[in-house]
């Protein structure tokens, strides 16, 4: 495995550890949300898979960058 292989699966893994806790904490937010907005904590988990997607997705475009 070289660097930049290691480098990408550090990163991919503290993304997605990052999301799994979030992911964990998501119930207890849409509910504290959802007393508030039910629109809102709709919102929030629309927001929540866009990011997951979003952050790998720039991600992806910086490295392609980087490898011209």
């Amino acid at each position: 495995m070289d660097p930049k292989t290691r480098s990408s699966l550090i990163a991919a893994g503290l993304i997605m550890v990052g999301f799994g806790i979030v992911a964990f904490f998501m119930p207890t937010i849409m509910l504290a949300v959802g007393d508030i907005s039910p629109a809102a904590a709709g919102g929030i988990a629309i927001l929540f898979v866009a990011a997951f997607f979003l952050v790998f997705w720039l991600r992806a475009r910086t490295q392609r960058r980087n490898d011209e």
